[in-house]
């Protein structure tokens, strides 16, 4: 009996201590965990502007801007309308910290109350048409929608829409889904706008579904299969075929016109808004102010491919040049975003409804 009595006696206070450790040791963990990821901010972003071998406009970007506070980015791309609604769904318990998409999804964001009031420093010098009026979202990287085609199979671009119906494009044509991709949906918005309308906008795409091979989710996709041949044509955008074209040699831009009528085309810029209730607000906010700054947005044209947000940065370099010449002679027109972001559903149900999509 002495025995039984004494031994409890003697384990009672080791057990005690033990159990004290634990929660220590535990709290450390925590703490550490929660140091390292306060050190973190998560981007949701289009496709378009980190290089596929580390050598975009993001990549120069994140590398400067985790040495300069050692925030380390965390990044996830997907299609325009595939980011937001991924944002949508997690609204409750957001994840990102910053969002970029393209127009009108910028909007659409700022409309489902996703994008917190935020001017990064810089927005100054950014033109009313490409930030939010009410200071949700601002441009970061202008750029303008284009198509691609195949200059080895075709060392002269086409023209015209009207050409894209001729059948030796059948099964090498291709543009990204609207409503999904920011791309996709600027096919809509240019459609639209040359062909006068609804109606005969969707007649027309009607009749281009015959050589469309079908839909893409992901528009920066597309130009891979243009390179190598795959496809004679397809959608995109200035600034990241631009950059795609320095490592695919038979890529080439160019923009539709309406027979007899002069190319068009219209801004897409990259907007970047920081997120409701972002779990790394504060991180968002920097790497927001970071991208704005005259040093980031010098790197716009000659790493990037696109073209500089703020309007008291002017490139000098060969690819800005090279960029202004590719411009030349096409008329640049401004959708009506409000229009286009309000009836997005609807022209996305009549362009399914024409192609069968």
């Amino acid at each position: 009996m002495p025995r039984s009595t004494r031994k409890p006696a003697a384990l009672k206070p080791l057990a005690a201590l033990a159990a004290l450790a634990l929660p220590v040791t535990a709290l450390s963990a925590c703490s550490a965990s929660a140091a390292a990821d306060d050190k973190t901010v998560t981007v949701y972003s289009a496709d378009g502007l980190k290089g596929e071998n580390g050598d975009g406009w993001y990549d120069q970007v994140f590398k400067d801007f985790e040495k300069q506070t050692g925030i380390k980015v965390k990044y996830v791309e997907g299609g325009s309308g595939e980011m937001v609604q991924r944002a949508v769904r997690e609204k409750s318990n957001p994840q990102a910290d910053l969002l970029v998409t393209l127009p009108p999804f910028i909007q659409q964001a700022d409309r489902k109350g996703l994008l917190q009031k935020y001017a990064p420093k810089g927005a100054d010098q950014v033109s009313g048409a490409d930030k939010a009026a009410d200071g949700t979202w601002t441009s970061v990287v202008n750029n303008y929608f284009g198509f691609v085609h195949n200059t080895k199979t075709l060392k002269q671009p086409p023209v015209t829409w009207e050409e894209l119906l001729d059948g030796k494009y059948k099964n090498k044509l291709q543009y990204s889904t609207p409503g999904v991709a920011g791309d996709g949906t600027a096919v809509l918005v240019k459609a639209l706008h040359d062909f006068g309308g609804e109606q005969p906008a969707m007649a027309y795409l009607k009749k281009l579904q015959a050589n469309n091979v079908g839909p893409s989710a992901s528009t920066g996709k597309l130009a891979p299969k243009v390179d190598k041949g795959e496809l004679l044509v397809a959608n995109g955008d200035v600034q990241m075929n631009y950059a795609q074209s320095k490592t695919m040699p038979h890529l080439g831009i160019w923009f539709p016109a309406r027979q007899g009528g002069k190319p068009t085309t219209f801004a897409l810029p990259y907007a970047a808004g920081v997120v409701t209730k972002a779990p790394h607000g504060d991180n968002g906010r920097k790497l927001l102010d970071f991208m704005l700054t005259q040093g980031a947005q010098r790197q716009v044209s000659e790493i990037g491919g696109g073209f500089a947000a703020r309007q008291d940065v002017e490139a000098t370099d060969a690819d800005a040049i090279a960029l202004a010449k590719l411009m030349d002679g096409v008329e640049v027109f401004e959708p009506d975003w409000d229009d286009v972001e309000e009836n997005l559903t609807k022209y996305v149900d009549s362009w399914k409804s024409a192609t069968g999509s």
